[in-house]
């Protein structure tokens, strides 16, 4: 996981399912409310798994894009 401008980046490339939604998990669990995390994927599962974790969580999927074979979610921690 590494700082951004914006928030935090969590590099999950190259892992498989469930890892990434549950690294994802474990980053937002740590974060601070209204704080941004962003997640880069390159399991193709990645792109139903986050949505579906950000849906359980209540935070806030504000993008979702892909750069070449890399799926990237910005997604924001609800507030308390």
């Amino acid at each position: 996981m590494n700082d951004a401008a914006d928030g935090l980046t969590l590099d999950l490339r190259g892992l498989k399912c469930p890892l990434p939604a549950l690294r994802t998990r474990k980053a937002l669990s740590r974060l601070q409310p209204g704080a941004t995390l962003v997640v880069e994927c390159t399991d193709p599962l990645a792109e139903i798994d986050i949505p579906n974790l950000i849906r359980e969580t209540g935070d806030v999927l504000e993008d979702k894009a892909r750069r070449d074979d890399v799926l990237v979610f910005r997604v924001r921690k609800r507030n308390a």
